[in-house]
């Protein structure tokens, strides 16, 4: 993408710098977001309790969870404890998909993508839902881990990095989604 293309992008990723609960916080704001009457989209990554029949030492599973349907789709594999490759389940991610590719039938208020990660970077992952989803200017929120961020501004062309607070999130949100919605929390309706 290029800047003019840019310019008015509504998207921003919240820099997961290793400190919080990113995951914690994103699935938060989604709650809060829909608690505010807006209609919200997208997925959160949840770590369920340790797969009894994943090898001891593995690493906990991951899920995304569909914000709408509440739907978890397994998105780990179980290498084994010595295993050092990437735990990501390419299938997985592929099922979750069908997720943001409803949003863009749906169009909600807000897009929550779980991450802008290794996958996507390389081209790969959810890359090719979220290209469409900007290209639809609908609002969206993702997490960039703080090495994939140079592959975020050049996908995006610039769009904000937040940090990890929840008032800087909403401040944005509030901003993004102005035009077109109440501030969380407040009696105005749409208009």
């Amino acid at each position: 993408m290029n800047a003019e293309a840019t310019a008015g992008l509504r998207a921003a990723a919240i820099e997961d710098d290793g400190t919080c609960d990113v995951d914690g916080l994103l699935a938060a704001i989604a709650r809060q977001q829909q608690d505010a009457g807006r209609r919200v989209s997208g997925l959160v990554m949840v770590y369920p309790e340790g797969d009894p029949a994943a090898p001891a030492g593995c690493a906990r599973p991951m899920e995304l969870v569909d914000l709408q349907t509440q739907q978890a789709y397994r998105v780990s594999q179980a290498l084994g404890r010595d295993s050092t490759g990437c735990r990501a389940d390419p299938q997985g991610f592929a099922r979750a998909s069908g997720v943001l590719r409803r949003a863009l039938d749906e169009a909600p208020d807000l897009v929550i993508s779980n991450r802008f990660g290794a996958l996507e970077a390389e081209g790969g992952g959810f890359r090719a839902e979220l290209l469409e989803i900007l290209g639809r200017d609908l609002p969206l929120l993702t997490v960039v881990a703080s090495r994939h961020l140079d592959a975020w501004q050049r996908f995006t062309g610039g769009t904000p990095v937040l940090p990890a607070q929840a008032e800087a999130i909403t401040a944005w949100l509030c901003k993004v989604l102005a035009p077109t919605m109440p501030a969380a929390g407040a009696g105005a309706t749409r208009g």
